[in-house]
């Protein structure tokens, strides 16, 4: 629950191209230590109950062709060829994968667009400050937001641009995609005070810590955040950055429309 949201292929790799490698290590690294820490402080602290057996159930990621029950796994390993599996995966990402995230993406875009056309230079560094201040703002500005990880990354970019010190920006990319007040409502209702505490003070508590090493990090590898936003772009050539760029948003219209006419079905809709 913690470890799912804070980090993910895509998210990764949208870090990589609009961050640098420093940040890129860093974020999953963070998310899985946080994780790591609020799943042992549960069991730590939780009631005993004997688990109930889980039935197996692993269905066929190709095709579906089986249930996962009826079939032995070893024999279905070798079922489908390579290729065919390695259109499966291609069909998956550019359906299913950039349609749960393109539309929020895009509105991350478009945020960092008028962070950067209409914050000033250096404002955030010079009212947010750096160090463990900003990053208590920033942690206390990502709990109550509801962002994902792929949104938050574009504009983690564009305030460090600003400004910000990486350290500040990674709370951001962790206390937002992993927390909001939503998704806290159940959890409280699903686990438990008791639980829901654990989690959020481990965010907290970890985010802060991971965004004070980072800027150790930084400042130790005598890295500026602030210049190294987006350079991993330069490494491909342009043609190819144009044809990605183009390539992304063709895929990009199918999902990105369907889910304004979906909004604005809810909207228009008459409440019953």
């Amino acid at each position: 629950m913690i470890s799912t949201p804070e980090s993910g292929v895509d998210s990764i790799a949208v870090t990589y191209a609009l961050l640098d490698p420093v940040m890129t290590v860093a974020r999953p690294v963070a998310a899985f230590v946080t994780a790591f820490a609020a799943g042992i402080t549960e069991n730590l602290f939780s009631y005993r109950h004997e688990a109930a057996a889980i039935p197996s159930h692993y269905p066929c990621p190709v095709d579906g062709c089986c249930d996962g029950r009826d079939c032995d796994a070893e024999t279905h390993r070798n079922h489908h060829g390579f290729w065919e599996k390695i259109r499966s995966g291609v069909r998956y990402a550019v359906s299913d994968l950039w349609a749960d995230i393109a539309a929020w993406f895009f509105v991350g875009i478009l945020l960092a667009g008028a962070i950067t056309a209409l914050i000033p230079e250096d404002a955030i560094g010079r009212y947010v400050g750096s160090g463990l201040p900003a990053m208590l703002i920033m942690l206390a500005v990502g709990i109550p937001l509801y962002i994902c990880a792929s949104a938050s990354t574009p504009i983690a970019a564009a305030l460090i641009l600003k400004g910000m010190s990486p350290g500040a920006a990674l709370v951001f990319l962790l206390a937002g995609p992993a927390t909001n007040m939503a998704s806290l409502t159940v959890l409280v209702n699903v686990l438990g005070k008791r639980a829901t505490v654990i989690y959020l003070a481990a965010i907290a508590l970890f985010a802060v810590l991971s965004g004070l090493a980072v800027d150790q990090v930084y400042a130790f590898l005598g890295i500026s955040a602030k210049a190294a936003v987006g350079q991993a772009a330069e490494i491909v050539p342009e043609a190819l950055r144009w044809a990605s760029a183009a390539a992304v948003l063709l895929i990009s219209i199918r999902p990105v429309t369907a889910g304004i006419r979906a909004r604005l079905r809810r909207s228009g809709a008459s409440p019953t």
